[in-house]
């Protein structure tokens, strides 16, 4: 037997055994919701971050793990060394290093880092005493894409999904002094990821959203549901679950303006389920009226407040239906980006869905991944409908089951996350997918995969259409196991004639509502000139003038939601003079000034508003 096969058994060996013998991380049992309403401990602020391109902190120089191999050298990043004297070798410190705020994309923070992708670690230290007999989970509202989270040098776990958020419990890891918490997050993109390895959008790169400390009783309220029963106005239902739980449980849920105080047990699993009859009258959650009733969820721990509003939604042959009358989605598409940076926050959602009220929309497209909690919960207050959707985008590896499970997990933390917000309607599972038998096989499993975990909204897709002598087919065969039937279409920008688009003919064999989930063109904004040639605002307003025409002639059209509210960054559009790294798509510019298009689509929901009321 040669020297070389024995090392490499021995090698081998070695890594088997360091994997048995790593420490057990202690994470959570499931997602937290209602962040906002427990008792939480902010990390954000400046965190000090180390560019790492070669993942010289993660694999030692023979490509080894060191969290798997070696999880306490002084070399691997998260352990935070730092040497006994002088003359120790430590080539890292996260102390003298430069810092970025978190929340925040590192791309635009740091000029050097705008067009970066790969990993870089982030630290930050942070005291805290935990109270007897409580728990203490630290939870992520999202980082893309991929997150190797460690506190104390004690691997928690990972997260793969740039825009959902994930907790890990530390109760048995804090210390009452001097916690560091590290970071590993990596944005490469790469073929076999959700969404894959080509977008139209920046890719935002760190930890993008709010970092917290939850701190909970001993056995505590992890989730609940809690909406009107489908197909029935007067009944609230749902479930409640606990987490750690060693006997019967009783929970109360108490709506005071409603007059119910409805007592439920849970068994031993945790979970209650219940149906309450409302004998008061019921103010329902809609746009013109966005009521949010206070409930709260009393277990013999604790007390959890949430602020919910019911509403039924529905369809019926061509018709959408809230609260059982027929409405017209009034929509406009958006990116999670405001004034070329990643959006986070109450001030950003409030300045973005103000842009949104006052084009006249009753109705959001939140494009193509969950955005943050703040613009649900912004929409929720403000009264806007709202589509959320995951990043299955474009040319998803639809073969790879690890693709799918991906793709899976970010819907399930997407739908728990969100389900008792009246304001979502729609569950988007794709956009832009092309055809396959292996494409409609994926997206027909996470159909179900969502009706298992929510059936009081609607489903949808942006899909793609044909053109067949002369007509457009809107045909797509998972339509039939759709509500909504919904598509992209670039009249005048990606093919075909401006001038003949109002008589342009569309068809469709679904009797059911249809959406233009996404239509529009480019323009600079300041740009002005003839409306037959490209870029100018002239152009852009003629685009939209002639495609709402013909969208008004489409068969069942009850929605449109124009791409897209302001121009977003896209390392794609590299025109000079023009695009210059953004997509100008946008009716408001980067700058937030609005284009001569912003006031044909305002003039047009007037209009489609009088039709309605």
């Amino acid at each position: 037997m040669d020297f070389p096969f024995i090392v490499n058994c021995m090698i081998r060996i070695r890594l088997c055994l360091s994997i048995l013998l790593l420490p057990i991380a202690i994470l959570s049992q499931g997602l937290l919701i209602n962040t906002a309403g427990r008792y939480t401990t902010t990390l954000n602020g400046n965190w000090n971050y180390i560019v790492d391109p070669y993942e010289t902190g993660y694999y030692s120089f023979h490509s080894e793990v060191y969290d798997q191999t070696n999880p306490g050298s002084p070399s691997a990043f998260y352990n935070d060394y730092q040497p006994k004297d002088k003359a120790e070798l430590v080539e890292y410190d996260f102390n003298k290093s430069p810092t970025l705020k978190v929340p925040g994309d590192w791309n635009t923070q740091k000029e050097n880092l705008f067009y970066y992708e790969g990993t870089i670690w982030l630290k930050k230290s942070f005291d805290y005493n935990l109270t007897n007999n409580k728990r203490v989970f630290i939870y992520f509202g999202a980082v893309n894409y991929k997150a190797e989270v460690y506190l104390n040098g004690k691997k928690l776990g990972t997260h793969e999904g740039g825009f959902t958020p994930f907790n890990f419990e530390i109760s048995s890891i804090v210390k009452a002094k001097g916690n560091y918490l590290v970071v590993k997050v990596d944005n490469k993109r790469f073929k076999e990821a959700v969404p894959t390895s080509n977008t139209d959008w920046w890719n935002y790169g760190g930890i993008t959203r709010d970092v917290l400390l939850i701190e909970e009783p001993a056995v505590f309220i992890q989730d609940y549901s809690i909406q009107l029963k489908k197909d029935n106005q007067s009944v609230i239902a749902g479930y409640i679950q606990l987490n750690n739980p060693d006997k019967n449980e009783k929970i109360i849920i108490s709506i005071p303006e409603l007059k119910i105080e409805k007592e439920i047990e849970a068994s031993t699993d945790g979970k209650a389920s219940f149906e309450i009859e409302v004998k008061n009258s019921i103010s329902y959650w809609s746009p013109e009226f966005p009521k949010l009733y206070s409930i709260y969820i009393k277990s013999g721990y604790q007390t959890l407040k949430d602020e919910i509003g019911f509403r039924t939604i529905e369809t019926k042959g061509p018709d959408i239906l809230l609260n059982g009358k027929s409405i017209f989605l009034r929509g406009i598409c958006l990116h999670e980006e405001f004034k070329g940076r990643r959006a986070n926050g109450d001030k950003d959602a409030l300045a973005l869905l103000t842009w949104v009220k006052e084009l006249g929309c009753n109705y959001i497209r939140l494009a193509h991944y969950p955005h943050n909690e703040h613009m649900i919960r912004m929409a929720d207050k403000m009264g806007l409908m709202v589509w959320e959707e995951i990043p299955v985008y474009w040319s998803i590896d639809f073969n790879n089951k690890t693709t799918y499970n991906n793709a899976k997990n970010q819907l399930t933390e997407l739908i728990t996350r969100d389900k008792n917000r009246a304001c979502v309607i729609i569950w988007s599972l794709a956009n832009e997918t092309p055809l396959s038998e292996a494409r409609n096989s994926f997206l027909l499993n996470l159909i179900n995969h969502s009706k298992s975990l929510d059936t009081t909204r609607l489903l949808s897709a942006a899909l793609l259409t044909r053109s067949e002598n002369g007509v457009g087919l809107i045909e797509d065969q998972l339509g039939k196991f759709m509500d909504i039937i919904s598509f992209n279409q670039y009249r005048g920008w990606y093919g075909g004639d401006l001038k003949t688009a109002p008589d342009a003919k569309w068809a469709t064999s679904y009797d059911k509502p249809v959406v233009v989930s996404e239509f529009g063109g480019d323009a600079k904004q300041g740009l002005h000139g003839p409306k037959e040639e490209r870029w100018n605002e002239e152009y852009q307003e003629y685009l939209f003038e002639q495609n709402l025409k013909m969208i008004e002639r489409i068969p069942n059209i009850r929605g449109i939601s124009p791409w897209i509210l302001t121009d977003f960054r896209s390392p794609r559009r590299v025109l000079p003079g023009i695009q210059d790294g953004f997509n100008r798509k946008g009716l408001v510019s980067d700058k937030g000034v609005k284009k001569k298009a912003f006031f044909i689509v305002q003039s047009f929901y007037k209009k489609i508003k009088s039709q309605y009321n």
